[in-house]
């Protein structure tokens, strides 16, 4: 995951890194000791939450954009406080480094 987020999206030219919206996990999962093949453990917390994210930010499975198309789309369309219903159930909410990642996105 390191290398895919600091590696990669964070990199000098990570904006125009191209990514695809899926339904399954994606190669940040790979660490994750709930991913099983394609799925999780926890699949159907997950597909809620997916579904939630899709909605809000008008994408869904197939649909490609860069990283930098990504974060406008972010920006534009997810609000302070909005993460407590988008993610509503997610178990990193509550450490508050969504909030504040959503923060930093929308001061930059």
């Amino acid at each position: 995951m390191t290398e895919i987020v600091v590696g990669r999206l964070r990199a000098e030219d990570g904006d125009s890194v191209e990514i695809e919206v899926i339904s399954a996990t994606d190669d940040i999962c790979a660490p994750c000791p709930k991913r099983r093949g394609t799925l999780c453990s926890d699949q159907a917390k997950i597909a809620k939450l997916d579904l939630q994210h899709s909605k809000r930010l008008g994408v869904r499975p197939g649909d490609r954009l860069t990283w930098g198309q990504a974060k406008a789309r972010i920006s534009s369309l997810v609000k302070p406080g909005d993460l407590s219903v988008i993610c509503a159930g997610c178990q990193w909410l509550a450490l508050g480094y969504c909030e504040k990642s959503l923060a930093d996105l929308l001061e930059s």
